[in-house]
């Protein structure tokens, strides 16, 4: 059958760029190698952690799934950094592996307009002219018409599996390879790379010595991903936590000859945030030990994941030095760890909307971009579905900017910097963090996916809700002061009474001593009735206000270099003064805003300036 959009991989970033399309009321036809690996969770078998959990988060506010299906099958909650400030805190969750493929297989068969075909896509179809898609081809002489095409192939595109001295062609172990299309990329004029990444042993539970280990609980108050009001009754199982140690390090030293990422075998970069074993002790070597949390992949399997030591060391080495580890000395290994090395797209040859610079119609997200993760690429799938069926029905694309979502800071980054090596989400990376927080994304967000058209009225309205309760919350606590009686009720003994009278609520919430948890007991009555999630939300936005404010001023003046907006014919011959460096960077890139240009790697501030004079004066000589 012929659609309005093709989507090609169904992997995180082909879920919910299918299920977007779908739920714009256009036909959408979701091709992938496997029916039975759809939403596999390739590596680890979690969802969410720092920034990533603020964009399963963001993702759901637009309207998009990743955060409901994490909340049907998760095993474990835990939200990490509670301790520290809001910026960096973020939820993350224990997947139950094969209930979340599950799930998400059951989510897309049930999608009215969406439908599904087994089949590896090896070419594409162009118009005349080769600058315009108009379909795919497949390995079986399939031919599908669409006018709009999002690829998601993950580490299938020309995929490789290495382990020790055995090598396969693959995109996971024991599943094929995608072939040919990397060929046509090339022939489009596409820069392409090679990534690497990895993945650890799995191992049999009951061959563990979970006594000798530190366990790992999750949270007892498990907040959803989702902004849906729902309640998480699955059950929660324990992590366990152990070390390498000297006798571990050893061994992968007197073997290291052995592993494919020093013998030369593996050309494509691997990420640097998340390195392999080898890795670890050959560029750590004063560190004495590595921590390794094993976790558990479902509640109706026996895997273990080990997280902290993926490896592509031969077979018997992974089992000897897993051997060396206290808890794991009789562990039975059922899937050997391998890393996989595969074809990426240079992603500054895209726009903003993931929409390619060289074929008109075909957008590209997740790990085909660099991109590295479940929720980026997620993140990524669902931006290149909204603006895929945008384009369809000649709407502007949707772009989101650095300041109002963690997707809009990935995207611009990939797009605007390229990467060399697999691409992961940091807080770091965002400038305006602090109003990126966890918590806050359904007030940033749900009125975009409301007039997108993924919002639901029924989420709509529950949004609405949520948030004029929020602020009748923060009214009362202007209006109520503090009396004799409720001064005489607060315990903390850093405040002094007289301090307290007469001061708002508000004002006193605003007190580094003084919690939300403080002012219920203090007023009970006017406090306890609602929502413990939304007063936590009054907390942080009360407590953060004033840097909140700084932060608004400085969005506003990035905001104001992000609408400055770049002619597409612009002739950057004709900026006199700009460096031969600026210009060919500026014509490699194509940037759409001044902003966007500041923020090419090795252009000067003059060279902005420059540019932002440019295009300013032939603003005003247009109007």
């Amino acid at each position: 059958m012929d659609a309005a959009v093709i989507v090609v991989g169904a992997g995180h970033a082909g879920i919910e760029a299918a299920l977007a399309v779908a739920r714009l009321d256009l036909e959408v036809l979701l091709i992938t190698q496997h029916l039975d690996t759809i939403g596999k969770l390739s590596c680890n078998p979690a969802i969410g952690g720092l920034a990533k959990g603020n964009m399963v988060r963001e993702i759901d506010a637009l309207g998009g799934e990743m955060g409901r299906l994490i909340d049907d099958t998760m095993i474990q909650f835990r939200i990490l950094n509670r301790s520290r400030g809001p910026a960096v805190q973020a939820p993350r969750a224990q997947a139950d592996k094969p209930a979340y493929h599950l799930r998400a297989k059951e989510v897309l068969e049930n999608q009215s307009g969406l439908y599904l075909f087994q089949d590896t896509v090896t070419d594409l179809i162009l118009s005349s002219n080769g600058q315009e898609i108009t379909g795919v081809a497949t390995a079986r002489g399939r031919r599908f018409q669409a006018t709009q095409v999002v690829l998601t192939t993950g580490t299938f595109l020309n995929g490789k599996i290495y382990i020790g001295e055995y090598t396969t062609v693959g995109g996971r172990l024991g599943e094929s390879a995608a072939h040919g299309l990397e060929r046509t990329l090339k022939q489009c004029g596409f820069r392409l790379g090679r990534l690497k990444t990895g993945t650890p042993a799995r191992v049999h539970r009951d061959s563990l010595d979970l006594d000798k280990m530190e366990p790992q609980f999750g949270d007892a108050e498990i907040v959803p991903f989702s902004f849906e009001e729902r309640t998480i009754g699955r059950p929660q199982l324990p992590c366990y936590m152990t070390y390498t140690n000297a006798r571990t390090h050893k061994c992968i030293q007197d073997n290291i000859n052995r592993s494919p990422l020093y013998s030369g075998k593996i050309v494509g970069n691997g990420p640097r945030y998340c390195p392999s074993i080898e890795d670890k002790v050959v560029k750590f070597p004063d560190r004495d030990r590595h921590q390794i949390f094993i976790e558990p992949e479902g509640l109706t399997t026996k895997e273990m994941y080990l997280n902290g030591i993926s490896s592509s060391m031969p077979e018997e080495i992974q089992e000897r030095f897993i051997h060396t580890i206290r808890g794991l000395e009789q562990a039975y290994i059922m899937r050997p760890g391998y890393a996989v090395e595969y074809d990426y797209i240079d992603p500054s040859q895209l726009y903003p909307s993931l929409e390619s610079k060289l074929i008109k119609g075909l957008y590209i997200a997740g790990q085909t971009n660099g991109s590295s993760g479940y929720e980026e690429a997620a993140g990524q799938g669902l931006i290149a579905g909204i603006n895929a069926a945008r384009a369809h029905r000649g709407t502007e694309p949707l772009v989101l900017s650095r300041s109002e979502a963690y997707i809009g800071v990935m995207i611009d980054d990939l797009v605007t910097l390229g990467t060399q090596e697999p691409y992961r989400m940091f807080t770091s990376r965002a400038e305006h963090r602090l109003a990126l927080r966890y918590d806050s994304c359904d007030q940033r967000l749900s009125n975009l996916g409301h007039e997108i058209g993924l919002l639901s009225e029924e989420r709509y309205h529950m949004f609405c809700e949520k948030y004029s309760a929020i602020e009748d919350i923060k009214a009362l606590l202007r209006t109520t002061h503090v009396d004799n009686k409720i001064a005489d009720q607060c315990r903390q003994p850093a405040i002094k009474k007289k301090t307290l009278l007469g001061k708002s609520l508000y004002d006193l919430l605003r007190m580094p001593e003084m919690s939300l948890t403080d002012l219920c007991a203090l007023e009970p009555t006017q406090l306890d009735s609602h929502n413990p999630q939304w007063l936590r939300q009054v907390e942080l936005d009360i407590k953060y206000e004033g840097y909140v404010v700084r932060q608004e001023e400085q969005i506003g003046r990035f905001k104001r270099l992000e609408s400055l907006r770049i002619p597409e014919d612009l002739d950057y011959q004709l900026i006199h003064g700009l460096s031969n460096e600026s210009r060919e960077k500026f014509l490699a890139i194509n940037p759409r805003t001044v902003g966007q240009a500041a923020r090419i790697s090795g252009v000067r501030n003059s060279d902005v300036a420059l540019l932002m004079l440019h295009v300013s004066y032939n603003r005003r000589r247009a109007h």
